[in-house]
């Protein structure tokens, strides 16, 4: 399977049917088989060899925002074991937010800092914008973002650019090589069809935005489909090994194992990962329970 043939290749493909595409439902194509597994991740982590995965994506919970079964969020301890079974040019993508109470908290950038310290690289900081944030201030703009910190362990093995069409192309004079005095220079070059993608990345969020699986919603903070497939095409390729420590409602499996890469999600909440089961189960995917 071409990494640039996944499910949901396109914006409208996404956004009017969810479906598995014909390459990936191939008899053909290795079916993958995910992994739920109950327990505390930094203990299983702990039990994987270093360097086992090959990309996370997770949205961890922060700040007490949400009211997860009760249970504790050890970050220092998730953050050194995600170093450790990271491979080598391997990424985790941290999509993270802030408390506003008398002021931002900005646990986020503390987090991201932290994971420099332990020796993630901050290969980019993105921004995950909610395109119909229904979260009102009364002396502020309305808070309409989340963080996405993407963080390399080394230089990332894979980049699979998203593009999307220039305004214009053709040759004409570019500006190039400017130096400190300000002064733009100009040669005669090509503007391509395609440019690389800006590191803002939109999305609706709710019923229909988020995902159709309103089973997902069981769940009390559910990130974008589009947004975990987005990252899993551009920093992994098939066959990779996928992670979501703190796995929730599914969301990062659903995409990674349409998408033809291993996958393992561990919650600490039996009920979540019973909704993580159910919903892929019910995408005709399949999945192992394990308890650690």
């Amino acid at each position: 399977m071409n990494h640039t043939e996944l499910a949901f290749p396109t914006e409208t493909a996404f956004e009017n049917n969810i479906e598995v595409s014909e390459e990936t439902s191939s008899p053909d194509v290795v079916r993958r088989i995910g992994k739920l597994i109950i327990g505390n991740c930094v203990e299983v982590m702990r039990g994987w060899p270093e360097g086992a995965i090959d990309l996370t994506v997770t949205s961890p919970p922060y700040d007490k925002l949400r009211d997860y079964n009760g249970y504790e969020f050890p970050f220092e301890e998730i953050a050194n074991e995600l170093y450790r079974v990271t491979a080598d040019g391997g990424v985790v993508v941290w999509v993270v937010g802030d408390r506003i109470n008398g002021g931002r908290s900005l646990t986020s950038f503390r987090q991201a800092i932290y994971f420099q310290e332990i020796g993630f690289a901050a290969h980019d900081v993105m921004i995950y914008q909610k395109k119909n944030t229904p979260f009102m201030r009364s002396n502020a703009y309305t808070n309409a973002y989340e963080m996405m910190f993407v963080l390399s362990k080394g230089k990332p093995k894979t980049f699979n650019a998203l593009k999307e069409p220039t305004r214009r192309h053709g040759m004409e004079l570019l500006t190039h090589n400017k130096l400190p005095d300000g002064i733009n220079k100009k040669k005669r070059g090509e503007l391509k069809k395609e440019k690389t993608r800006t590191n803002i990345w939109p999305y609706a969020v709710g019923l229909g935005g988020t995902t159709r699986d309103r089973i997902a919603f069981q769940h009390p903070a559910v990130f974008p489909e589009k947004l975990a497939y987005e990252h899993i095409y551009s920093w992994s390729n098939p066959g990779d090994m996928v992670l979501d420590p703190m796995c929730g409602s599914g969301t990062t499996g659903k995409m990674a194992l349409l998408n033809d890469r291993d996958f393992k999600g561990i919650d600490i909440s039996a009920e979540y990962i019973e909704i993580a089961r159910e919903r892929l189960t019910q995408c005709d995917l399949e999945v192992a329970v394990e308890h650690a």
